[in-house]
């Protein structure tokens, strides 16, 4: 079966998303969509299955699906949004998940959780513990993955909205973050941290990162860039705009 995707096109309130760390900048809503129809159809021509998500229009930062979801194998944890203005994101999304054959588990307030603060490395979740994800909700996500042999691992974020707005991984498990934010592998460029693994050593990465990038194909990686300046403004990066079911 093709690797599937979910994604939900930006709203055009997205200006209004939260913002955390960023000082508030014009967004085109416009371009915005554009840029997204962009991202998405880099999938589509990898022959991965792209299922939209209902729309949520009244949710500015409904777009950042990943912070709904969390897919484990066979598994989906419905996340628990940190952010009180996101909460009403997650009920569309579920409804997405019917007839994809995975059990669907939930993280139940006062534990929050934001998808954007799970990195998986192999069966290790390492998860942001920050303004967006709380002890408990940690815990409920242990509860749920431990039993079946994943590894939960929590790591303070203060300097970045999630812990994948620092750092991500390579194809190869690497993981590489921009200096002033964390240690790990250094990248030149703040946007260079997030990639996404399409597989077949392919990653999908911001344009706004040419010099990481170069680095990337020196490791002899396929990289692919696409344009998504209005995102970055909200704190957003390449895979908070998607949710990736691997089969």
């Amino acid at each position: 079966m093709s690797p599937r995707l979910l994604v939900r096109r930006p709203s055009p309130g997205l200006a209004a998303g939260e913002l955390t760390h960023l000082d508030r900048v014009p967004v085109d809503a416009g371009l915005a969509l554009e840029q997204w129809r962009g991202y998405v159809e880099v999938f589509r021509t990898r022959g991965w299955q792209v299922i939209e998500v209902d729309p949520a229009d009244t949710h500015p930062d409904g777009v950042f699906i990943e912070d709904a979801v969390i897919v484990f194998g066979e598994v989906a944890v419905l996340a628990s949004a940190g952010a009180e203005s996101r909460r009403g994101e997650s009920s569309t999304v579920e409804r997405a998940l019917d007839g994809l054959g995975l059990e669907v588990r939930r993280i139940e307030l006062p534990g929050t959780l934001d998808g954007g603060d799970v990195l998986k490395i192999g069966r290790t979740a390492y998860v942001g513990l920050g303004s967006r994800t709380t002890d408990e909700g940690i815990r409920q996500l242990a509860a749920i993955l431990e039993p079946s042999g994943w590894v939960v691992v929590a790591v303070p974020v203060t300097k970045a909205l999630h812990l994948k707005s620092a750092v991500t991984a390579l194809p190869d498990g690497t993981v590489v973050g921009h200096p002033p934010l964390v240690a790990f592998l250094a990248v030149p460029e703040e946007h260079g941290t997030a990639v996404v693994d399409l597989g077949d050593d392919t990653v999908l990465m911001s344009s706004d990162a040419p010099l990481t990038a170069a680095v990337f194909r020196d490791r002899g990686l396929t990289v692919i860039t696409v344009p998504i300046t209005e995102f970055e403004k909200l704190e957003g990066c390449v895979t908070c705009l998607s949710v990736r079911i691997r089969d």
